[in-house]
């Protein structure tokens, strides 16, 4: 039986996958040659990341349980992207090393999306 998936976050899916398909081009494309191995090294831990983290979230949004701990996984997963992946972009196009700051904290919101998502399974299956 397929669940109800609500807009805002089938919305989020759907762009996560797309802006990884699209950075993850730019890096490969527009940036080489212009940027640094090591810069370019950065972009792509920072495509990876995103991609992977992504799918999680479509799998988050599509398979888990509605209820907290969906909603939990969901916002971590958006929120470690942007802090994780999106720091490590800045870094490599030439912002402050100080930026490198954040990443950290994105690198929290994947492991609490994570957990939370087990947890949604967890508590799904009593």
């Amino acid at each position: 039986m397929r669940q109800h998936v609500p807009a805002t976050d089938a919305l989020l899916a759907g762009a996560a996958g797309a802006t990884a398909v699209v950075l993850g081009a730019f890096g490969a494309h527009a940036l080489r040659g212009t940027i640094g191995d090591a810069a370019l090294a950065t972009w792509h831990t920072g495509v990876e990341y995103h991609f992977w983290h992504a799918l999680a979230l479509f799998v988050a949004v599509a398979v888990l349980p509605a209820g907290r701990a969906r909603g939990v996984a969901v916002w971590s997963f958006v929120a470690g992207i942007v802090l994780f992946s999106g720091s490590l972009y800045a870094l490599a196009l030439g912002a402050p090393r100080l930026t490198g700051a954040i990443t950290p904290f994105g690198g929290v919101a994947f492991i609490v999306g994570w957990l939370a998502a087990a947890w949604s399974l967890r508590s799904s299956r009593r």
